[in-house]
């Protein structure tokens, strides 16, 4: 066990087999973000929308039935690049907006710049980067990619790529003009780094973060009417918790049902990107020996995506926001066969995992929270019981939600900033039996109030992790904000 700074612990695995026990040399590395996919909105889940392509992962895989990420995007990419909880280094409270200057701490070091060192020549990023945009030392191309197409904001119009009014579609570190529906580019350029890649003697990373299913609500006018006839869905236990913003823009029941429509026919196009994904893996005969991870950055959109039966929704952490559609697949390296995988694995998992596969030592000077989890894929391996925590705080940042993951309990507490003096009495805490109850039907705290006082000693010390320059809230420098031209970052050279 490697103790961390403030009373937490964190447990590193051990990975079930080498990549020398059951592959011909490193795999080839394939990881596929969806943005706002609702856990339910995959047909391996039983939802009513076809995701045929999504779901062949988990037939030839594993389905990864606890997978937690961050309740919204920039935290969960933060976490996935650096196996850290953002709030170590201060992006855990929202996205990265337009309107701000800040951006992933440059003293981290993220998963491409390490896999290089194992030999991963060619490290392609193809989609939306969310990690900071005001300044070059925050582009791709500066922490570990080799190549990188797609946009530096979310929310981005599918099909004239702008935000803000003004162009965010870049080709390195140059803003273009490339027309096309952007699902489908970024899976051409996906496709296109697999031909080019594939077969070398150096293996490869491919990480594709889509920003579909996310707003703005655009689908391809070929692909809608077959979702015309779709039903809305109710809002679900929890949506109460949603930050207003949220609620706002989804509207009432006829907007959410439009919207609904819509983000069934944007999953299509996700979804057939998706399919053509593996079907290139398949084409330069790299699909045995590469490791394809596919996961949605957060629950779906209240009102809008279907993250039954769990409560809550995107921007909470209760399971619906955070408990979302995961599989992996690596048929060399022993995970596959279509078994479901009930352990908790987690966002923050992926760099050690990856790590341990490419042979790699953690890097000393920075404690990982996430742990090497490849036997538990594998089924190699039992799994080793740990905490998990989760975080967010959107709009005016007023209001916090702070959750803690035991295997058999997990508290949510919602209130104040848990670092402010007597913010404990001013919170709301919900206490769930996770293990028997993961749905959070019944708040328990009042029977378990030696749980809940345990428990909240380690939601306070999460909180306190938080260093002093943390982002601000993200409604912060909104008012009067323009984009600049084209999204150039105002440092390049």
């Amino acid at each position: 066990m490697r103790a961390i700074g403030t009373g937490l612990t964190l447990a590193l695995g051990v990975a079930a087999c080498s990549p020398g026990d059951s592959a011909d040399g490193l795999p080839n590395i394939v990881i596929v973000v969806a943005d706002d996919l609702g856990r339910r909105d995959v047909s391996f889940h039983g939802g009513e929308l076809p995701t045929p392509n999504i779901d062949r992962i988990a037939r030839e895989g594993v389905a990864l039935e606890r997978f937690y990420s961050a309740p919204v995007c920039s935290p969960t990419r933060a976490g996935l690049l650096t196996g850290r909880y953002p709030i170590r280094y201060g992006l855990m409270r929202s996205v990265i907006p337009p309107w701000r200057d800040y951006g992933l701490d440059t003293d981290e070091v993220l998963l491409p710049e390490l896999l290089a060192e194992a030999g991963y020549a060619a490290r392609g990023i193809f989609g939306k980067w969310h990690l900071g945009h005001t300044s070059v030392r925050f582009h791709p191309l500066r922490r570990g990619f080799t190549e990188f197409v797609g946009h530096y904001n979310g929310g981005i119009d599918y099909f004239v790529h702008e935000r803000e009014g003004e162009r965010d579609w870049q080709h390195g570190y140059t803003s273009v003009e490339e027309h096309g529906y952007s699902t489908d580019l970024l899976t051409d350029r996906a496709v296109d780094f697999i031909a080019r890649h594939a077969g070398q003697d150096a293996p490869f990373l491919l990480y594709v973060p889509y920003n579909a299913v996310h707003s703005p609500w655009q689908a391809r006018e070929d692909i809608l009417p077959r979702y015309l006839d779709l039903p809305g869905i109710d809002l679900p236990p929890g949506h109460e918790e949603a930050n207003e913003d949220i609620l706002g823009y989804v509207g009432d029941a006829d907007g959410r049902r439009e919207k609904r429509r819509i983000t069934a026919a944007m999953g299509e196009s996700l979804d057939a990107g998706v399919g053509r994904i593996l079907d290139a893996l398949d084409a330069h005969g790299v699909a045995d020996n590469t490791f394809l991870l596919f996961f949605s950055d957060n629950g779906g959109v209240v009102g809008v995506s279907d993250n039954t039966p769990f409560r809550g929704a995107k921007a909470t952490v209760y399971e619906g926001g955070i408990r979302v559609a995961a599989a992996a697949r690596w048929p060399a390296g022993g995970i596959s066969g279509g078994r479901d995988v009930a352990a908790p694995v987690a966002y923050i998992d992926v760099l050690p995992t990856l790590l341990g596969i490419a042979g790699l030592e953690a890097p000393g000077e920075r404690a990982l929270d996430g742990r090497d989890v490849l036997g538990v894929l594998t089924g190699g391996q039992e799994d080793t019981p740990r905490d998990l925590y989760s975080y967010v705080a959107v709009g005016s940042g007023a209001v916090e939600q702070v959750a803690v993951i035991e295997p058999e309990w997990k508290l949510v507490v919602v209130g104040p900033a848990l670092t402010e003096p007597g913010a404990a009495g001013r919170s709301r805490m919900m206490l769930y039996a996770i293990a028997s109850d993961p749905h959070e039907r019944d708040d328990v705290s009042g029977a378990h109030p030696e749980v809940v006082s345990r428990m909240l000693e380690k939601a306070v010390a999460f909180r306190a992790l938080q260093p002093p320059d943390a982002v601000p809230p993200y409604n912060a420098g909104r008012e009067g904000f323009v984009a600049p031209p084209d999204w150039k970052p105002g440092d390049l050279p």
